[in-house]
C-alpha cells in the first residue's frame, strides 16, 4: 500500500501514448518511482494532489476527479467492496486539514496527450516562468494569503489549462428568461412536481407512450432515464423526443459512464435543436451494478461536475471544449443530482455546492425516506449560502411491495429507509401497497414544509399509476391543471351509473 494514501494501487502506472525525449522519460522514471510508492500514482501526468489533500483521485474505482458519486460511504467503495471509497478520505482528510474549500475548484478531466508523462518538469519550467526569486520570496513570506498566491502562480496554470480554467467561483446563468416551462414555474415560485417513466427495453414504446400521457397533466415535466443500473434501455433522448412529439416537457438525463467528451457536446447540440431543454448530469451508476458481462468500470471521459461545467460554458460563453467558436449555441436549463445520504451531510454539501458553482441550475435528489435527516444537509447547504442559487426537487418513490423496499434500503447506493418505516410495510401484509401510499403522503407532507425545497421529483420505479392519485391527495396539483379528458368521460359514465 502507498504511504500517503489509504488506497491500494489496483492498477499500473499509464505508459504515454508518443516517444518522449530521454531526458522527459529519465524524469518520469524518477517521478514515478518517487511518487508511486508514497501515493500510488498512476503517471496520469494532470497531478491534483495539491487540491485532493495529497490522495490522488485516480484511485477511484470510477475515475471520477471532482468529488464522490452518490454512492460513497465510509465502509468501502460500491464498486469494490474490498477497497475504501478514496473521495469519502479524501473530504476526511481535507476538512481535518482545514483545505475543504480547496475542492471546490472544477477539476479537468485528463488530457491524453499528456498521460503517462511527468509533471515534474512542468513545475520547473512554470517557476523559472514566475522567477526564481519571486517564487522563493513569496514562499518565505510571513503572509499566508502571499504565499498561497505564490504557490497558485505556478501549480495552477499547470493543473487549468487554457481550455479548462477552472475555478472555485459561482456562475450564475448567462441569460435572464426561462429556456423551459419547468425553469419559469420554478422561477415563478410553484411548487413543482415532476415525475419519471422508464424507458421501454425494446423498440415498442406504446406503454411508455401511454405512461407519459397518464402523468403528464400532474406535472411539470417528466424525465427519462439513462440506462438506471447500467442496465440498457432505450435512450434518454430518444424517449425525449416521443415526449416532445406528444406535447409533454421532457428532462433528458446523462449519464457520464456511457459519453466522452466529444459524444456529450454533439449530443447536447442535437437535442437542443430538437427543442429538449432540460438536462440531468449524471456520474452514472458503476457497471458493477449492471448484468454481465461487465464492461470497463473506468472508463469515466468526464465526471458529473466537468459535464456541468463544459455544458454551462458551451450555452453562456458560446464554444465548444477544444475552443471553437459556437454561432448558435444549446439552449439548456441544467440539472445534477444530489445525494442527501451518502455520505456525512456536510461532505455532501460540499459535493453539492461545488455542482452549483460549476452551472447546476437545479437538483433533483435521491430518494428520501427521512425528513428529519434531510433538515441536516439542507442546514449544511444554507452555511454554504447556496439554497437561494439553486431549485431542490426532493426524491420521493411508492414502493410497489416491500421486497422492493428491503432492495432499496441494502443495495441501492446513497438510499437508507428507517426501520420503522420498513417495519410498516412489513406488517401490512397484502396491504403493503396502500401502507407505500400513506407513506408517501406523509412524506411529501413534512418535506414541502422545509425550507429551500422547491418540488417533489416523483420516481414511480414501474408503479405510473399511482402518480395521479400522489399528486391528487398530496395537494400538488399544479395551478393549471385541468382534468384529463379520460378521467372526464369516466366520471361521466359513473354519473349515468349512478342514476340509472
Amino acid at each position: 500500500m502507498p504511504i500517503f494514501t489509504p488506497g491500494r494501487r489496483w492498477q499500473p502506472p499509464f505508459m504515454p501514448f508518443k516517444r518522449e525525449p530521454r531526458a522527459s522519460r529519465l524524469l518520469a522514471y524518477l517521478e514515478r518511482r518517487v511518487k508511486g510508492p508514497l501515493f500510488g500514482c498512476r503517471m496520469c501526468g494532470n497531478c491534483l494532489l495539491q487540491e485532493t489533500a495529497f490522495i490522488c483521485p485516480m484511485e477511484c474505482a470510477k475515475g471520477v476527479r471532482n468529488g464522490p458519486c452518490g454512492g460513497s460511504t465510509e465502509e468501502c467503495c460500491y464498486v469494490d467492496e474490498t477497497r475504501p471509497c478514496i473521495w469519502y478520505h479524501i473530504y476526511d482528510r481535507a476538512f481535518k486539514m482545514g483545505r475543504e474549500e480547496k475542492l471546490l475548484e472544477v477539476l479537468p478531466p485528463l488530457d491524453w496527450d499528456q498521460v503517462g508523462t511527468e509533471t515534474w518538469g512542468d513545475v520547473w519550467h512554470q517557476m523559472r516562468e514566475v522567477g526564481m526569486g519571486k517564487f522563493f520570496g513569496g514562499m518565505l513570506s510571513r503572509k499566508a494569503a502571499k504565499r498561497a498566491a505564490t504557490w497558485d502562480s505556478v501549480f495552477y496554470p499547470i493543473r487549468q489549462q487554457d481550455w479548462w480554467q477552472g475555478d472555485s467561483k459561482y456562475h450564475p446563468p448567462g441569460y435572464e428568461e426561462p429556456l423551459s416551462e419547468l425553469e419559469r414555474r420554478l422561477k415563478a415560485g410553484e411548487f413543482v412536481v415532476t415525475g419519471e417513466v422508464a424507458p421501454p427495453m425494446s423498440t415498442a414504446t406504446g406503454k411508455m407512450c401511454r405512461m407519459v400521457d397518464l402523468v403528464a397533466p400532474y406535472v411539470a415535466a417528466v424525465n427519462f432515464t439513462d440506462n438506471p443500473s447500467a442496465t440498457c434501455r432505450m435512450s434518454s433522448m430518444s424517449c425525449s423526443i416521443h415526449a416532445l412529439g406528444r406535447g409533454v416537457e421532457p428532462v433528458m438525463q446523462i449519464a457520464a459512464r456511457d459519453r466522452t467528451r466529444t459524444g456529450l457536446q454533439s449530443e447536447v447540440m442535437g437535442a437542443s435543436s430538437l427543442g429538449i431543454r432540460n438536462v440531468l448530469c449524471l456520474s452514472g451508476d458503476s457497471g458493477r451494478m449492471g448484468p454481465p458481462p461487465m464492461g470497463r468500470l473506468d472508463v469515466v471521459d468526464l465526471d458529473s461536475v466537468q459535464m456541468i461545467w463544459l455544458l454551462r460554458r458551451m450555452r453562456d460563453e458560446g464554444h465548444y471544449l477544444d475552443g471553437r467558436p459556437i454561432k448558435f449555441p444549446p439552449q439548456l436549463f441544467i440539472g445534477a443530482a444530489a445525494s442527501p445520504f451518502a455520505s456525512r451531510p456536510e461532505f455532501q454539501a460540499l459535493r453539492e455546492h461545488k455542482k452549483i458553482n460549476a452551472g447546476a441550475q437545479f437538483f433533483q435528489t435521491n430518494l428520501v425516506f427521512d425528513p428529519d435527516g434531510l433538515d441536516v444537509w439542507l442546514n449544511e447547504l444554507a452555511k454554504r449560502d447556496v439554497l437561494d442559487k439553486v431549485y431542490i426537487l426532493v426524491g420521493i418513490t411508492p414502493v410497489k411491495s416491500l421486497k422492493m423496499a428491503q432492495y432499496m434500503d441494502r443495495d441501492v447506493p446513497g438510499v437508507s429507509i428507517p426501520q420503522p418505516l420498513l417495519k410498516r410495510l412489513e406488517d401490512a401484509g397484502d396491504g403493503v401497497q396502500e401502507e407505500s401510499v400513506a407513506i408517501t403522503l406523509e412524506l411529501i407532507e413534512a418535506i414541502r414544509q422545509k425550507e429551500g425545497v422547491n418540488g417533489i421529483h416523483l420516481m414511480a420505479v414501474g408503479w405510473e399509476e399511482i402518480v395521479p392519485r400522489i399528486v391528487t391527495e398530496g395537494n400538488l396539483l399544479p395551478p393549471d391543471f385541468k382534468v384529463p379528458e379520460e378521467a372526464e368521460s369516466a366520471g361521466a359514465e359513473a354519473g349515468q351509473a349512478a342514476t340509472s
